[in-house]
């Protein structure tokens, strides 16, 4: 009879995305996570394949923590709401948000929420290309927004000091630049983020 196993891989995910939520994505290793959970590195590979199989296990946290809406019948509402509820889970873990836009992952958590989008979408009358069309624009959107606030230059700080920096710009040169810059300051990342899903949902029920 096999050993008792020593972690669930449900503790494992945990501990890492606490990690990751707390020291950054940088501090997350087999030989970190080991010492959080008070055992030695080579415990982890009976759960996790190798560093690229530990990051999907933290993407796949985020993605469980999304709260699907059920589906209305109207495609407009279910879209919104998908989206939405993505943008605020993705926001309460900004360390995650690098891993989340480039780890590939078939865990049943992400493929629920693209099945739910999907199914979403096709309530417009699309289907093959033009439902992957739509399905990577409204995808990318919100991580691709994530991202930006992550790190455009231009997304105000708790000090300001790089909006400042913007507005500082040589105003012959850079007019929209500096235009921009205040009104990202005074709209909001909720704001910012709600009329840009506005543009994305107008051009897809055209």
């Amino acid at each position: 009879m096999p050993p008792k196993a020593k972690f669930t891989r449900a503790q494992l995910q945990t501990a890492a995305l606490a990690l990751v939520d707390r020291d950054g994505l940088g501090a997350l290793s087999m030989r970190t996570l080991a010492a959080t959970l008070g055992t030695g590195p080579m415990t982890l590979y009976n759960y996790v394949r190798d560093r690229g199989d530990l990051d999907a296990l933290v993407v796949e946290g985020v993605m469980a923590e999304v709260k699907l809406p059920r589906d209305s019948g109207e495609w407009q509402r279910d879209v919104r709401a998908i989206v939405e509820a993505t943008w605020r889970t993705v926001r309460c873990h900004p360390n995650v948000i690098p891993l989340v836009l480039t780890r590939r992952t078939l865990h049943e958590t992400t493929l629920d929420w693209a099945e739910a989008l999907l199914r979403a979408l096709a309530r417009s009358g699309r289907s093959g290309v033009d439902l992957l069309v739509a399905f990577r624009t409204v995808s990318g959107f919100v991580m691709g927004f994530a991202q930006a606030q992550l790190s455009d230059p231009l997304t105000p700080d708790e000090d300001q000091q790089d909006v400042a920096r913007a507005q500082a710009l040589p105003a012959d040169r850079f007019p929209r630049l500096i235009e921009i810059a205040g009104a990202a300051a005074k709209l909001g990342a909720d704001k910012e983020f709600r009329a840009g899903l506005d543009i994305v949902m107008a051009g897809l029920a055209r």
